[in-house]
């Protein structure tokens, strides 16, 4: 018959390691804000104008807020805009308007700390 040796004369089996407590997510009540800036320049600027006229028609109360009214016609820096805010880069190309740099500026802070500010500038490859 075999006898077994005493467990204080076995040789030392490591514990296991304890497991990581699971984080609770840190709330830094963190505020960001992104504004996308498009440079552009007036290619056409009948064709800009005509079709800040048409888009007037369709959104008169977005046309209102660039200074346009059936008494006051649209200048080009207001039709433009008022393009701008109805079309994406792709559409306006064909308005009369070329995207010359595009810019997005992303600000994120906490209560506690300044803000941080990243600016990603990209200007359109030339054809």
């Amino acid at each position: 018959m075999h006898r077994r040796p005493h467990p204080s004369l076995l040789p030392a089996v490591p514990a296991p390691a304890p497991r990581p407590a699971a984080r609770r997510p840190l709330d830094l009540r963190v505020h960001a804000q992104r504004i996308q800036i498009d440079e552009l320049i007036v290619t056409d600027p009948r064709t800009v104008l005509a079709h800040a006229r048409t888009a007037a028609h369709h959104n008169p109360d977005t046309a209102a807020l660039v200074g346009y009214s059936t008494t006051t016609p649209l200048t080009l820096p207001a039709a433009a805009a008022l393009l701008c805010s109805l079309h994406g880069p792709d559409e306006l190309a064909d308005m009369g308007l070329r995207l010359v740099r595009h810019v997005t500026r992303t600000t994120a802070a906490t209560q506690h700390r300044d803000p941080v500010v990243l600016e990603l500038t990209d200007a359109p490859d030339e054809n």
